[in-house]
């Protein structure tokens, strides 16, 4: 399995809005990618603070959904509610319990 870690900085009290656009918009979307396995959005409510951390079943899958037209749709639908640039990592999971 492996996973996509995207460290955010949301704008001064737009938590709520971005957690709401992540649920209803994103993650919708995100069921319908081959491959997908499943989205955390952990946030620090103080700071604005997030990491975006969704898990895909094979490095082939996170790869063709970062190619992907849908990938930049829904980083745009974010733009409203971030403060700067997304920096975002592949990983290898290699514990899930």
């Amino acid at each position: 399995m492996y996973a996509r870690a995207v460290n955010v900085q949301f704008q001064s009290g737009k938590i709520d809005e971005a957690t709401r656009i992540v649920k209803d918009t994103i993650v919708p979307v995100l069921h319908e990618q081959k491959g997908f396995k499943g989205q955390f959005l952990l946030t620090q409510r103080d700071t604005g603070k997030a990491i975006s951390i969704n898990l895909w079943e094979t490095e082939a899958d996170l790869t063709a959904f970062e190619s992907s037209p849908h990938y930049r749709e829904l980083m745009g639908k974010l733009a409203d509610v971030l403060a700067g640039p997304p920096a975002g990592e592949r990983y290898e999971v290699s514990v899930q319990e």
